[in-house]
């Protein structure tokens, strides 16, 4: 009788251990696999095809094989330009590197999502082990606010600043200017994306799910989306004027932030970053990128980022290169999302039509890791 009692305990235990919806994560979980597997037999020709064309010798791309200025389009054209206006005298390794400025040696990567972040967070989490230096990143939030307070901004700052260096912080937060509270300068790092791919992948990322799988485990009681809302597809939102779909310059939306846009995580915390694709804004992005900003990676350019990294925070990024090519990219895809379909370039131009400010800066940060690059084959000077 006492060990049946006991028996009854322990199931009793373990029934009040599950989430209280669990029939809800169960099926979603259903749900979520049987997609998976459809997708993954649907597309395994295409990705075989892939496949033969990555195996081309003229396509592969190692660590050794690093595009050089004279091979990557966007770096070529920057010289052109800088040759034609005689700049290319006075680029100076010296002036572009915010590196010096820092007064401790620890990373801030306030990364901004669908844009390659996630990888970098895996390359940082290696390179750490590799080059010995700490590696702190934000636990998973209910609600996660990327716009703070001053008082929240000031206890982030204290936050960064309380690591032992050398490390590495890393939360998806806007731009906190540190210093402003009285705290070292650290090391800001981040990346960017064509802001029109990065707004379609956020689109789907979004209703991704196994992103609400994740979400389920991790907050048994936030309640499932509406399935219309799942299956809404960003075309149709654009066409249809949806609001979630709808573009419009100086519109404000309130809430935790703006996901729209990338600049928001370099324009920072004052009330001039909320309008929607507006000078203002613009132009706080852009000074917080030449100001602080030891590096402004570009998803499309992984090789030139990566070079850059190393060279101008080679404290954390020796081998940066090695490690991505060799590890990540071949054995490890990060956060792919194969539940986003492609969608038709006409639709594409419309939305980039309503996002001219954030092109304007996207092309600003290719520009400076562009000079940054080419900067390098230049002598120091002190």
């Amino acid at each position: 009788m006492d060990i049946l009692q006991k028996m009854d305990s322990f199931y009793r235990h373990r029934r009040i251990s599950f989430p209280k919806r669990t029939s809800e994560l169960i099926a979603l979980m259903a749900i979520s696999t049987t997609l998976f597997l459809f997708l993954h037999t649907r597309d395994l020709n295409t990705k075989l095809k892939e496949m033969e064309v990555k195996l081309q010798p003229d396509d592969i791309i190692t660590s050794n094989q690093l595009i050089s200025g004279n091979s990557a389009p966007g770096v070529k054209a920057m010289m052109k330009l800088l040759q034609s206006t005689g700049e290319m005298t006075t680029l100076e390794p010296f002036q572009l590197n915010n590196t010096r400025k820092a007064q401790h040696n620890i990373v801030f990567f306030n990364r901004v999502p669908k844009v390659g972040s996630q990888t970098l967070m895996e390359l940082i989490r290696r390179l750490s082990i590799r080059n010995d230096f700490g590696f702190h990143q934000d636990r998973v939030q209910r609600v996660e606010t990327i716009r703070l307070a001053p008082e929240d901004q000031e206890e982030l700052s204290g936050l960064v600043s309380s690591y032992e260096p050398p490390g590495v912080y890393i939360k998806h937060v806007c731009f906190t200017n540190v210093s402003a509270f009285g705290y070292p300068e650290p090391i800001y790092i981040n990346l960017v994306r064509d802001p029109v791919e990065r707004v379609i992948s956020w689109y789907y990322y979004i209703r991704a799910p196994w992103y609400y799988v994740e979400r389920k485990i991790a907050f048994p009681d936030i309640p499932l989306p509406d399935p219309k809302w799942l299956k809404k597809d960003f075309e149709s939102c654009v066409l249809s004027g949806d609001r979630e779909c709808r573009y419009l310059t100086g519109e404000i939306r309130e809430g935790i932030g703006d996901h729209r846009r990338q600049s928001m995580f370099f324009c920072g915390h004052h009330a001039d970053c909320l309008p929607f694709n507006t000078d203002g804004a613009l132009e706080r992005a852009k000074r917080a990128v030449e100001q602080h900003y030891a590096v402004v990676g570009v998803l499309e350019e992984l090789n030139t980022t990566m070079r850059v990294l190393e060279k101008y925070v080679p404290r954390f990024f020796q081998g940066a290169s090695d490690v991505y090519w060799n590890e990540i990219s071949r054995f490890n895809p990060i956060n792919k999302n194969s539940f986003k379909p492609p969608v038709n370039e006409e639709i594409k131009e419309i939305v980039r039509k309503n996002f001219t400010k954030e092109i304007e800066f996207y092309e600003f940060c290719k520009q400076r890791l562009h000079k940054q690059y080419l900067a390098l084959k230049l002598p120091e000077k002190p």
